[in-house]
Order: structure tokens, then C-alpha cells, then sequence
């Protein structure tokens, strides 16, 4: 009898072996399918180069930063990446998703990303599309990117692509580039590139871009460019860009520099940004601000405080004294002016608005009987906030009560939006 006891014990110890063995994983274990990254790796030559995060980190350290979370399927592939980056820097469109949850699909020959927001409904990406769909051959090689709106209708992107063309010439991908009308697309808007040839580096990061005529030979645009080249270091940080003829000297580009260089911190944020000329002479440079250290802005100085004060009464000023020039020194060009009205003849309350050219032609000639205010005006002006570059402001009249946004610009405060209802309620619906 013991010894069977002894037999039944070793079988239960046996069985809560293996249940433990195989006992399903926490979801910290389970991770193994999912990987978090702080950035994307940066990408201005085209959609073929592929998607990367760099910057890995753990699930603990996610929790509390920006970044993108990459899911895969059983066979290692993208199933879909989760957007937490709320870096505020400016990217390029390529080196972007531009959508909170991208989901990915294969079969043999493709593969489709589709784009979500946060409520789960279907939305553009930076690309401004709604589905990409890539094509391999039969050695996984990707040759064909078809941009696609709802319904599943061939579409342009906001750089008037509709499907990208690659295919390969020795060292080089070949690209090129069709809108709707199947003619050929520049590289994009701002860039005048035809037909381009992307050398890579044996990691898969572009290494140059070329612009190629009919016989797939180098030649330069109109400002002499042949081609850009980059650096990545190896983390994965975009450290260099150049720029450079078709002897592949280096050359300025249309924005009068050739070499770009980018400095970084420890976790991948850009923080500096510096322009050489072709000799290597620095001509700029300048630091760049991350999410990582937020600078709070300084009390307002005195001397803000007074100008502020001086064009929210600047204002009333040129209504009630006839001063068009000073109307025109107080508002911003794009100004946005609200009245809060009501229409008897509808019974409901309206908004009409008054553009920055009809404020300086109502300060030529709305109060030229001199009726329109009381002989000794009361202007009263209450400065609700100011941080930085914009302030709040109410401002009090014997006719109106107004509420300014004034913006700091071009090292002079202007007034941009004006909301306003006459001091007097009983012109409009009471509230009940």
C-alpha cells in the first residue's frame, strides 16, 4: 500500500512537471512576438526602402515614453504596428505612418497595409491614402506599390502618385513613378528627380539615390544635383545627407547647402541639425527640440505686458478716431473676427464675421459722425494670460466685451482672433 502511494505520488509530481512545463505564458512572456521601438528609421528616398524601428526597448521602459509597438505573426512577419510616438519633431513623409494602427496582410505575391485611428475607423495615412498594397515576385523581390482609396479604387497620393515601378539594374533598384493618367511622377513636389536608381547598404538602409535619364545613366537636375547619399551610424540614427553631381562632387542643392549632418542623444532624439557648403564649411546650425526635456517659458516681461495692452486698445483706438494705418498695425493679416449676433426675423443667434480688410475700411469711415461712442470712450483692458509667443485678453468698452488672441510674430504682438457680443444682454436670447 505504500508503495503505491509512493508510485501515485511520483505520478502527480510527474504531471505538475509538465503542467508547469506548459503552462501558457504571462503576457510579459508573450512578448516575444511583439517588439518596441522609440523611432522608425528615417527614410527620404522612397516606399521601397524598408520599414525598420530602431532604438529597441522593453515593455517596462515603453510604458513610459513614446513609441511604436511592431506585432508579428508565427512566421516573423509585420502583422501590425501600434503608433505611441508623440515626438514632435518634423519628419519626412516616407519615414512616417501617420496613422494610429497600421495592420498588415500577405498572400504569395503581396502585401497590403491597411490604416485605423483610435476609434477603429478607416483613415489616411501621411501619404494621404488609404491602402497600400506592395507586389513580390516569385523571389520575394518588391516591384510594384498601388495606392488605393475606400471603395478599392486606384488613387493618387498627395505627391500625385498612384503606383510606384521598381525593378533591378546591377547594383540598383531602378524607380520609377506613374499618377492616373499612367504618366511619369517626380520623385515628389519639391524635388526634381525623374527616374532614380536606390543603392543599398547590405543592412537594407538606403545608401544613395540617383537620378537616371531614358538609358539608366546618371545625370543632374536643373540646380546640378545627380544625387543624395546618406549615413546611418549603427544603431540606426540618419547621421549624414549629401548632395552631389554626376562625377559625384559635391554639390548645393536648391536650398544653397550640401551636406546635412545630424546629431543625437542617447535615445535617438534629434537634437542638433548642421548645413555644410561643398568645401565642408559650416554655414548653419542650429539645436532642435525633443519631448524629452520641455522648456517652460519665463514670466512675461513688462515691456510685453505694455504692448500687449497698447494694440488690444489700439483697436478700439482706430474705430473711434478714424486711424486706418493704426488698424492695420494692431491685426494680423490672417485675422479671424466673430460677432455673436442675433437675427429677429429667425429668432436664433448667428455668427458673422469680419475679415482684416473690412476692420481697416471700418476704421477710414464706420465712426466718421462721432456718434458711434460716447464723447470720453471707456476702454477697459484685462490681460487674462500671456505665455510666450500668445496671450489672452479681455477688453471691455462701453459698447462691446471682446475677447483677443494676440500672437508674438516677426518680433511685434498682433491681434489674430477677436470673439466678441455687445455689452448690452438683452439683444440677445436669454439664457435660460
Amino acid at each position: 500500500m505504500k508503495k503505491v502511494l509512493q508510485n501515485n505520488l511520483l505520478l502527480i509530481i510527474s504531471v505538475l512537471s509538465l503542467t508547469v512545463l506548459h503552462f501558457p505564458k504571462s503576457s510579459a512572456q508573450q512578448n516575444v512576438q511583439e517588439k518596441y521601438f522609440r523611432h522608425l528609421r528615417y527614410n527620404h528616398v522612397s516606399p521601397h526602402v524598408e520599414l525598420r524601428g530602431i532604438h529597441e526597448i522593453n515593455f517596462q521602459e515603453a510604458q513610459q515614453t513614446s513609441h511604436y509597438v511592431f506585432r508579428y505573426n508565427k512566421v516573423n512577419q509585420l502583422k501590425e504596428i501600434i503608433n505611441y510616438h508623440y515626438h514632435d519633431q518634423r519628419r519626412h513623409p516616407l519615414s512616417t505612418i501617420g496613422a494610429y494602427r497600421t495592420v498588415f496582410r500577405y498572400t504569395d505575391t503581396s502585401e497590403v497595409r491597411i490604416f485605423f485611428d483610435k476609434k477603429g475607423d478607416r483613415m489616411m495615412n501621411d501619404r494621404q491614402v488609404y491602402k497600400e498594397q506592395y507586389t513580390f515576385d516569385k523571389k520575394k523581390f518588391k516591384y510594384k506599390l498601388n495606392f488605393y482609396d475606400l471603395d478599392d479604387n486606384p488613387m493618387e497620393s498627395n505627391w500625385k502618385i498612384a503606383r510606384y515601378q521598381w525593378s533591378k539594374n546591377r547594383k540598383m533598384v531602378i524607380e520609377k513613378r506613374y499618377n492616373l493618367k499612367n504618366r511619369h511622377v517626380n520623385i515628389s513636389p519639391y524635388f526634381d528627380f525623374g527616374i532614380t536608381g536606390i543603392l543599398y547598404q547590405k543592412d537594407g538602409a538606403p545608401k544613395g539615390n540617383y537620378n537616371l535619364n531614358e538609358q539608366l545613366e546618371i545625370q543632374e537636375n536643373d540646380v546640378g544635383v545627380a544625387s543624395y547619399q546618406d549615413v546611418y551610424d549603427d544603431i540606426g540614427n540618419h547621421i549624414q545627407y549629401s548632395y552631389h553631381d554626376k562625377n559625384d562632387k559635391l554639390v548645393k542643392n536648391q536650398w544653397g547647402f550640401a551636406i546635412g549632418k545630424n546629431d543625437y542623444d542617447n535615445i535617438g532624439n534629434n537634437t542638433k541639425r548642421s548645413t555644410f557648403d561643398e568645401n565642408n564649411n559650416l554655414i548653419d546650425t542650429r539645436d532642435l527640440p525633443s519631448n524629452r526635456i520641455i522648456e517652460v517659458a519665463s514670466a512675461a516681461s513688462k515691456k510685453d505686458t505694455l504692448e500687449i495692452k497698447e494694440k488690444a486698445l489700439g483697436y478700439l483706438i482706430a474705430l473711434q478716431e478714424l486711424k486706418p494705418d493704426l488698424m492695420k498695425s494692431v491685426f494680423h493679416e490672417d485675422l479671424a473676427k466673430r460677432t455673436l449676433g442675433y437675427d429677429p426675423k429667425e429668432k436664433q443667434q448667428i455668427i458673422r464675421e469680419t475679415s482684416y480688410k473690412q476692420m481697416v475700411k471700418f476704421a477710414e469711415s464706420w465712426n466718421q459722425s462721432g456718434v458711434k461712442f460716447p464723447p470720453k470712450p471707456n476702454n477697459k483692458v484685462i490681460i487674462l494670460d500671456i505665455y510666450n509667443h500668445v496671450a489672452s485678453v479681455k477688453l471691455i468698452s462701453d459698447n462691446w466685451v471682446e475677447y483677443l488672441h494676440l500672437i508674438y510674430i516677426n518680433d511685434n504682438w498682433q491681434i489674430i482672433n477677436l470673439l466678441w457680443q455687445h455689452k448690452d444682454v438683452r439683444r440677445y436670447k436669454m439664457k435660460e
